[in-house]
């Protein structure tokens, strides 16, 4: 199947040139999943003992069902947007909509959080950004700026600079994963399960903390319109990205959890540099302090990108304003992503301000960001059912795409309830300030119609 040609064939209507190849789109993957996060679950997952690793293999077969979904929904339906995309098709414009408008949130807001963890690790360099907010906001400000202006001047710089960085972070966290299972001590995983913990909650407890690891793995479906042969080159990126993500986590865990005892590892501010030291002295320090630098300015990157194609595909449909939807003479939605940077900016100067109710209100955020991607996850995981049916094809799915489409659903949810009440409503009402956006854009549309 064929991308559909654009509605209009106006320069601020066209989506830029195909430009992204399957190594682009598998480092807008891996890049997007492996970032911040995982140089610190160590130290939250040490408590858990034994039943961390068993954590991350179950949230990995719940990430990989819901990849192989989307890996199916791309040649189904190829179309820029991903999520929003599928979920339109499947259930109509409003749904389309409520999702565009959540996962929009959940990408800024996102960010926010990356550029503040890009700040704090240029620490581990720079002794005088230790306690200084000033330094450290000015720095996580301008990486999203520097980044904006890089994404501005084409996807195809933007695909360049991720595969590089992608490279440059997964090196120290492969060193660990695997050269660091020479160190491993047994009696650091013994006890297997914490004395007075039940096994069932525990997993259920490492699934909720490991959650935001896996989130990005639908990066490759977003700027769709920009991926050469979409069809092929996006389900085997998002399979390829998502596998060698969890790979690289599950194995990074083990190396550092065996290395440092539990009760060090439990209190540790720089798990993954300190197991480093205790292993390769201050060079492994300083080698994996600059792969998290690394890694927080490439994932913000890949997120500043979709934080600027993933509205702009929505506008093209009327589902955004319009002016989300404007296209440089370089092919990209450069307003979308300096509208973004904008929000960002101000989220930062919140975080950075002091006002300790400002820094609880960006916390939460963080969750919310969460939620607000997993809803579209739920929507997706069953669209192509749906989609068939609509289209009279259901002798093309098979019984085990039901069951993988099922299994990614039970996953959604579960994850969705274990956010948290609080956090379920207020994300709720997050999507419902959204409705009047909605009622706006169709009345606009009607009366164009008219």
């Amino acid at each position: 199947m064929t991308t559909p040609a654009p509605q209009s064939s106006s320069s601020s209507d066209r989506p830029s040139a195909a430009t992204l190849g399957l190594w682009s789109c598998i480092a807008l993957v891996t890049g997007n999943m492996i970032g911040s996060g995982i140089f610190l679950l160590p130290s939250s997952l040490a408590p858990f003992g034994t039943l961390a690793i068993v954590g991350w293999v179950v949230t990995a077969a719940g990430a990989i069902c819901l990849a192989l979904v989307f890996s199916r929904l791309t040649p189904l339906i190829p179309k820029a947007g991903g999520p929003y995309a599928y979920t339109r098709e499947a259930y109509g414009d409003f749904a389309g909509f409520w999702v565009a408008w959540g996962y929009w949130i959940a990408l800024w807001t996102g960010n926010a959080a990356i550029a503040v963890a890009f700040g704090s690790y240029l620490r581990v360099f720079i002794p005088a950004f230790e306690g200084n907010a000033f330094l450290c906001g000015a720095a996580a400000i301008g990486a999203v700026w520097v980044l904006t202006m890089v994404n501005a001047a084409g996807i195809r710089r933007a695909g360049m600079l991720q595969i590089v960085t992608v490279i440059l972070k997964l090196a120290p966290l492969l060193a660990v994963g695997t050269i660091g299972l020479l160190w491993l001590k047994p009696a650091n995983f013994s006890p297997a399960v914490p004395p007075g913990m039940n096994p069932l909650a525990g997993v259920s407890a490492v699934m909720t903390l490991t959650l935001w690891a896996f989130l990005g793995m639908e990066s490759a479906t977003i700027p769709a319109n920009s991926v050469r042969d979409p069809g092929r080159t996006i389900p085997r990126a998002t399979i390829i990205g998502t596998l060698l993500s969890s790979c690289v986590y599950i194995m990074s865990t083990v190396a550092v959890m065996g290395v440092m005892p539990r009760d060090m590892l439990a209190t540790s501010q720089a798990p993954f540099a300190d197991a480093a030291r205790m292993m390769w002295g201050d060079a492994g320090y300083y080698l994996v302090g600059f792969g998290a630098i690394v890694s927080c300015f490439g994932v913000l990157n890949g997120w500043m990108l979709l934080a600027g194609q993933f509205p702009a595909a929505a506008a093209r449909d009327g589902m955004f304003p319009a002016v989300f939807g404007r296209i440089s003479s370089r092919g990209v939605p450069a307003v979308a992503t300096a509208i973004a940077a904008s929000l960002i900016t101000v989220m930062l100067l919140f975080n950075y301000s002091g006002a300790p109710t400002l820094v609880s209100v960006f916390n939460f955020a963080i969750l919310l960001a969460t939620l607000s991607t997993l809803i579209p996850y739920a929507f997706c995981s069953l669209a192509e059912i749906l989609i068939r049916r609509m289209r009279g094809e259901r002798s093309v799915m098979k019984r085990r795409h039901h069951v993988i489409a099922g299994l990614a659903f039970l996953y959604s949810g579960w994850a969705i309830y274990g956010a948290g009440a609080q956090t379920v409503l207020l994300g709720f009402m997050l999507l419902l300030a959204g409705i009047p956006i909605y009622v706006w854009l169709r009345r606009d549309t009607t009366a164009r119609a008219r």
